[in-house]
């Protein structure tokens, strides 16, 4: 079987089919990721990761052949500065201090840009999973109160809690039923 990234090339064929496709009939990217995701039992991160990779590679002739005449091209990964995270942190801090939400903070810096306003919405979340005591620390310096981290916290550990209650009930439920299968197994 010829692989190209991990699909065979009938996957990679149908999957920038439906792309093509979809695009073409005015579909978001990440509306046809999900959808092809959901009817090929693959994770919308991962068919989105692969599309990137697959137009990437262009050198290779049996992309070039698959990709051929279609208007198909990925734009370039910009990257954040140092101080364009910096600004970020300080305009969305400078929000909740007004009062104003993550996101209307954003919308502001943004002036309207919405792919703009997208990618620092992005940002600021991967800064808050990834980077949380830079987060902190920036909203103790700007004057904000970090009690949303300690409110992310608080629910991360509530869905933990659930997660595992849930486990442990069905658990329990099928523990009282072998249970009582050997009961009645004992009593005949």
């Amino acid at each position: 079987m010829n692989k190209i990234n991990g699909y065979t090339e009938e996957e990679a064929t149908g999957l920038i089919e439906y792309i093509y496709a979809g695009r073409n009939a005015g579909k978001t990217l990440s509306y046809l990721f999900e959808t092809y995701a959901g009817e090929h039992s693959r994770a919308k991160g991962s068919v989105r990761n692969y599309y990137y990779a697959f137009l990437k590679r262009r050198s290779d002739s049996r992309v070039e052949r698959i990709l051929a005449g279609k208007d198909l091209a990925a734009g370039t990964i910009k990257p954040f500065t140092e101080e364009e995270t910096e600004d970020l942190l300080e305009k969305v801090l400078a929000g909740k201090r007004r009062g104003l939400s993550v996101r209307r903070s954003i919308m502001e810096a943004a002036h309207g840009d919405e792919k703009l306003m997208l990618r620092m919405q992005n940002k600021y979340r991967n800064l808050l999973k990834k980077q949380p005591e830079r987060v902190e620390r920036a909203a103790r310096a700007a004057g904000v109160a970090p009690d949303f981290l300690q409110k992310r916290l608080e629910r991360e550990i509530d869905a933990l809690y659930s997660r595992i209650a849930e486990e442990l009930k069905r658990e329990n439920e099928r523990l009282r039923a072998e249970l009582e299968k050997l009961r009645s197994e004992n009593k005949a």
